[in-house]
């Protein structure tokens, strides 16, 4: 794995609580949507932490004149949300960034990804990329090349996920080895479908509650 890429997995018990739900065979669709949300809304805090843009301002307590700090909303900020899986964690993130503008991405028959940006994209915002979980990495590594190609890349981006496959991260990491990830936790495989395993079961079906054609 490129020693470059940021992997970051937040040692919180609520995120270990919540991911231990979305494992579970047994949790019904509207608790896996549920913990799925509240993942978002764990992992973008985390990922938010040192990186929003801030400004001091002077304000009037009740006693007395002081300064503080607030987020800084001249500076743009892109939420991306990978269709559909994405849309759980971004119904938690949204919580956190209520004010960002959002996009949407979404797989074609042959697996390549179709992005929908605001036009221009923000020249001197960050990206936040919602992807539901990180398994086979060729749809992402699409996506970051489009970001990259279009000047979205390095400091300017942040990508957030349920759960990363180890061998998804290494072939991440070899491309785009500037790039940090929040996620929930590193599972050491995929099985013979390319499925993450141990995972969160197929999160579009979990997610909605039935199956949907892609």
């Amino acid at each position: 794995m490129a020693m470059a890429l940021r992997v970051v997995v937040p040692p919180h018990p609520l995120l270990s609580h919540w991911l231990t739900v979305l494992r579970d065979v047994q949790t019904p669709q509207p608790l896996y949507a549920t913990a799925m949300a509240e993942l978002g809304r764990w992992l973008t805090y985390e990922a938010m932490r040192d990186w929003l843009p801030r400004r001091r301002v002077a304000i009037n307590s009740d006693e007395a004149p002081t300064s503080g700090e607030v987020v800084d909303a001249a500076i743009p900020l892109l939420a991306v949300i990978a269709m559909r899986a994405g849309l759980g964690l971004w119904q938690g993130g949204q919580t956190v960034l209520p004010a960002a503008q959002v996009g949407h991405l979404h797989a074609t028959a042959d697996g390549i990804s179709m992005l929908e940006l605001p036009e221009p994209l923000p020249q001197d915002g960050g990206v936040v990329l919602f992807w539901g979980e990180l398994g086979d990495p060729d749809p992402l590594l699409h996506v970051l090349d489009r970001l990259a190609g279009a000047g979205v890349q390095g400091a300017r981006l942040r990508l957030i996920t349920a759960i990363a496959a180890a061998p998804a991260l290494q072939v991440i990491g070899e491309r785009h080895g500037e790039l940090t990830l929040h996620c929930a936790a590193i599972d050491p495989g995929l099985d013979a479908n390319g499925k993450v395993s141990p995972g969160i079961g197929i999160v579009d079906t979990r997610l909605f509650g039935f199956h949907q054609s892609r």
